[in-house]
């Protein structure tokens, strides 16, 4: 229900930038893999953690609201031959307002998981994307291109292009952003309703 780390990776994409120099010269061209950058990216490890104990933590409490609609449902079946008619639409009419409310709170929580995943990730990316302008600027480079599996649209590539290696370890010498132990104020923590708040990153 609520993918975690990889599947929220952010492509890093294409970066283009217009050359300084005249339009005929020749421009200089390097990719990067933005998953790679993500993976090695200074806090990543942090935010993830705090995603997959934000994400337990609604998975258990949705959980609870799961089970009280099963045991309401066998209760059901196995007491309705005796039941009087009034009895099973009551019962039914409760059966119902229980899955509607499941479900306005399966819709919160994501909710919830992407807003807390945004405001995690969002500081992590914008590093990224920095070391990433630094170099491009340092080097001379008029294109960066992503070369990462699925973000790509690069065919083939001289390999002394890639200056992955270059920026990961110019990321590692970075400070990691601070990773809040809570929201930020007016940030949805969880559900109403719910005892605890109920449950992948960058690129362009």
């Amino acid at each position: 229900m609520f993918p975690i780390t990889r599947a929220t990776v952010i492509a890093l994409g294409l970066t283009v930038v217009a050359a300084a120099a005249h339009a005929q010269a020749a421009q200089k061209i390097a990719y990067i893999n933005s998953q790679s950058l993500m993976d090695a990216a200074p806090g990543r490890a942090a935010a993830d953690s705090a995603l997959n104990k934000l994400g337990e933590s609604f998975k258990a409490s949705l959980g609870k609201l799961q089970d009280s609609a099963q045991k309401m449902l066998t209760d059901y079946q196995k007491n309705e031959p005796k039941m009087t008619a009034t009895q099973k639409e009551k019962v039914q009419k409760d059966l119902t307002a229980l899955e509607t409310l499941l479900q306005t709170k399966q819709q919160e929580a994501q909710q919830a998981f992407t807003a807390r995943q945004q405001e995690l990730i969002a500081p992590i990316t914008d590093a990224v994307r920095k070391v990433i302008d630094d170099i491009r600027i340092e080097g001379g480079y008029s294109i960066i291109l992503d070369n990462a599996p699925g973000q790509s649209s690069i065919v083939a590539a001289d390999k002394n292009l890639d200056i992955t290696d270059k920026v990961v370890s110019r990321l590692r010498a970075t400070p990691a952003p601070k990773v809040n132990a809570e929201p930020a104020k007016g940030a949805p923590t969880a559900p109403a309703g719910v005892t605890r708040p109920p449950t992948r990153p960058p690129a362009q």
